[in-house]
């Protein structure tokens, strides 16, 4: 339960700090809009007007999302751990499965605004998932698991 719980911090934390690196690469100025997003999947473009409340619930959402998506893997991989992948293999495999799952089934049943998937926007968040999301949860279920 521990392993479980510091991955998810730590994968919570990775997928935060890489995706307000990439918000505010864009050209974003207000970082608490990010988190806000992701609050706007409950509250629909009201999140936009919460100011930091709403940021805050969205940075908290993040973090049981995250959460989600490590139990999910700790869950699974003892059923899937003698196919023969590596710890990298993993990474990727499940890093883009949370990309297509969030971006093509969380987010459209949820009240956010879709963003336009360009290629390059699409390759970047799945890379992003797969360092933040995949590589730690494959690592410490492999060694911790």
């Amino acid at each position: 339960m521990a392993v479980l719980l510091v991955t998810g911090l730590i994968a919570g934390i990775l997928d935060a700090g890489a995706a307000l690196g990439f918000f505010l690469a864009r050209g974003n100025r207000r970082p608490g809009m990010l988190f806000q997003y992701i609050a706007s999947a409950v509250y629909g473009p009201a999140a936009f007007q919460g100011g930091r409340r709403m940021a805050i619930l969205g940075l908290f959402l993040h973090f049981c999302v995250a959460l989600c998506w490590v139990g999910l893997y700790f869950a699974v991989w003892p059923r899937v751990a003698g196919w023969g992948g590596g710890v990298l293999v993993d990474a990727v495999v499940y890093g883009v499965f949370v990309w297509c799952m969030m971006n093509l089934v969380v987010v459209p049943l949820s009240k956010a605004v879709p963003r336009p998937l360009t290629p390059a926007f699409v390759l970047v968040n799945m890379l992003i998932l797969i360092v933040t999301i995949g590589l730690p949860c494959a690592y410490a279920a492999r060694h911790f698991g």
